[in-house]
C-alpha cells in the first residue's frame, strides 16, 4: 500500500491525522440517499430529537444542493461538515472542536477553533465505505436498511465517543465475522438451514 507520502500504510496516515492532541471530535455520522432520506445516523454528542431532526434536514439539504464541482466541506452552526457521495448514498460527517481531551491527565485549554483535517476525514469516509464494501460486497442502500444493526456495529468498531479508534478493515470486520459464524452454528444446532 504505497501512499503519496511514501511507503506508510494508509491506516497510519489516518491515525496520524487524528491523534487526540488537538483533534476535532466527530459529532455525527449520517448516511443519506439522493432523495434526502436518512438511512443511518450516529451521534456522539447529546442532542434532543427536535434538534437532530432540524440539524439533519438542514445539513442534508445543503449537501444535496451542492454541485459536484463544489468542494465537499462546509461549515454550519459551528460544525465542520465533510461529505462524499458514493453511488446513490451520501456519507456525511460533522465535527466540532474538541474541548474534552487531556494531556497527561490535565484538561487542555478549550479551543473554539475547529481544526479538523478535512482530507483526513474524507479518507476516513473512504475507509468506511471500503470496509462496508468488503463486508457486504458492493454496499448499497438496501444493505444499510436491512442490516442496520450490523452497519451500526461496524461504525461503532471504527468510532468511539466521537474519535476514530480503528481503521484496519480486518480488525473492524473480525467481530462481525465471529457473530455471523456463531449465528450459523446456532441455526444448525436448532434444526435451521
Amino acid at each position: 500500500n504505497e501512499t503519496p507520502f511514501g511507503k506508510r500504510p494508509r491506516q497510519t496516515i489516518i491515525n496520524l491525522a487524528f491523534s487526540h492532541r488537538g483533534a476535532a471530535m466527530i459529532a455525527f455520522i449520517l448516511m443519506v440517499n439522493k432523495q434526502g432520506q436518512t438511512r443511518l445516523s450516529s451521534y456522539y454528542q447529546w442532542m434532543s430529537m427536535a434538534e437532530r431532526v432540524a440539524l439533519e434536514s438542514e445539513i442534508i439539504r445543503k449537501c444535496l444542493s451542492r454541485s459536484e464541482l463544489q468542494c465537499s466541506f462546509l461549515e454550519y452552526r459551528g460544525y465542520k461538515v465533510i461529505y462524499r457521495r458514493y453511488a446513490s448514498l451520501f456519507f456525511i460527517v460533522g465535527t466540532t472542536p474538541d474541548s474534552g481531551y487531556c494531556i497527561d491527565g490535565v484538561p487542555a485549554k478549550s479551543s473554539s477553533e475547529n481544526t479538523t483535517n478535512e482530507l483526513g476525514m474524507l479518507e476516513f469516509i473512504h475507509t468506511l465505505v471500503e470496509t462496508m464494501d468488503k463486508w457486504a460486497g458492493s454496499i448499497c442502500e438496501l444493505d444499510i436498511m436491512y442490516q442496520l444493526e450490523q452497519v451500526h456495529f461496524l461504525v461503532d468498531e471504527m468510532v468511539m465517543n466521537g474519535y476514530i479508534i480503528e481503521t484496519n478493515k480486518t480488525n473492524i470486520l473480525r467481530p462481525l465475522d465471529l457473530i455471523e459464524r456463531e449465528s450459523k452454528k446456532d441455526d444448525s444446532m436448532f434444526g435451521g438451514k
